[in-house]
């Protein structure tokens, strides 16, 4: 799992362009949010964590859909397949490496966010939690289900279709904690949205992790 973490990281730093490119995305999707309030301070703060998440989400299709694509050339998985690993190590070792290239690109749009929104908070480590939780939720299902729409040619339209319906209990809870991070939580919620995204992390990491090798036989 570390070898195939390190190859991924790695291919994600040679190919940096493209996460900057999938950055603007996110924070051009931010920008136009905004529009559709309007000059409304208070309902931009109030609405900052929904535009937030659903930036992420889809930005996040656009790398989760290219996380196959280097093993999709020259029949490259197949020879991963071919180690004496499990197939759940190759998948664990693509997760993480997305999952860590979700949570750079969410800190990155919270200064967007707060400049666009007016949505400053003081609980930056809480903030920080949920977007590694939540980053962590998006990838586990949206690797599982790029192996599976790896090799049909309509993938970017394809994953978002399969993966939406799936992530909305984390989608939710992701919102509701960072609008209570930002809005404030006096009646002390946001442990119970944080507990409930990490069960969801749980059920997720654990089923994909089973199930990925029946996907790549198949």
């Amino acid at each position: 799992m570390i070898a195939a973490l390190r190859k991924e990281l790695l291919l994600q730093w040679r190919t940096r362009a493209q996460a900057v490119a999938v950055f603007v995305f996110g924070a051009t999707a931010l920008l136009l949010f905004s529009f559709a309030i309007g000059p409304n301070a208070a309902a931009l703060r109030e609405y900052a964590a929904g535009f937030l998440w659903l930036a992420l989400l889809l930005s996040s299709t656009l790398t989760l859909s290219e996380s196959f694509h280097a093993e999709m050339e020259n029949s490259a998985l197949e020879g991963l397949l071919l180690l004496p690993a499990s197939p759940r190590a190759l998948y664990y070792g693509k997760a993480v490496a997305n999952a860590i290239q979700l949570i750079v690109l969410g800190i990155a749009l919270v200064p967007v966010m707060i400049v666009l929104y007016d949505a400053g908070t003081m609980r930056l480590p809480t903030l920080l939690l949920i977007i590694i939780l939540g980053g962590a939720g998006l990838s586990a299902p949206g690797t599982l289900y790029a192996a599976m729409t790896s090799q049909i040619r309509a993938k970017q339209m394809l994953l978002p279709l399969l993966l939406f319906p799936l992530i909305v209990p984390v989608l939710l809870a992701a919102v509701k904690a960072t609008s209570l991070a930002i809005l404030g939580d006096p009646m002390e919620q946001g442990r119970a949205w944080l507990l409930l995204l990490l069960a969801f992390d749980g059920i997720y990491w654990s089923l994909c992790g089973l199930l990925f090798e029946k996907v790549v036989e198949e």
